[in-house]
């Protein structure tokens, strides 16, 4: 088992874009599916590339949650996302961008569904640890359950009206 504790923040799209521009950064796509919901966890199945897993997460708190990860078949999960999700695919491009601190920035440009929506992520140490936020970040978000990926299966970020996409 292990703790995860992240801060996540939507990302201002046009100097997200520049940067990839620039820096020339490749991503890696992503397809993931919620197998169940529930009060106390959830359970994803994702690919990227010819790898695959299966996920339980907790119920977060305080940016902090616990979560268990297993390599599986890609074949299983292809499988699973086909036969056993009941709501929309999660479909995003991840880059990983290094810090001048200890540690990296995951960032999901969000594809289908979700078009136009970016979310960056940073893993922490520490509950309360001191992030310094790159120019291209935006707000922050952690708290907020609607931009959860499981809730963005559910509701899909192109169906929300403009009042809450700001």
């Amino acid at each position: 088992m292990a703790i995860e504790i992240e801060r996540r923040f939507l990302v201002k799209p046009d100097a997200w874009h520049q940067l990839v521009s620039q820096q020339k950064l490749k991503g890696k796509r992503y397809v993931q599916g919620y197998l169940c919901m529930g009060e106390k966890a959830v359970i994803r199945v994702r690919i990227a590339d010819t790898q695959a897993w299966i996920t339980i997460k907790g119920k977060t708190s305080h940016a902090t949650r616990t979560e268990f990860e297993y390599p599986i078949p890609v074949a299983d999960a292809q499988q699973m996302l086909r036969l056993l999700t009941a709501n929309t695919l999660i479909q995003k491009t991840r880059y990983h961008l290094a810090t001048d601190e200890d540690g990296y920035w995951e960032v999901d440009v969000f594809h289908d569904e979700n078009e136009g929506l970016i979310i960056a992520e940073r893993e922490l140490m520490l509950p309360g640890q001191f992030l310094i936020l790159p120019e291209w970040i935006d707000r922050e978000i952690t708290e907020d359950p609607r931009f959860y990926n499981m809730n963005l299966a559910l509701h899909p970020f192109k169906n929300w009206s403009h009042e809450l996409k700001s």
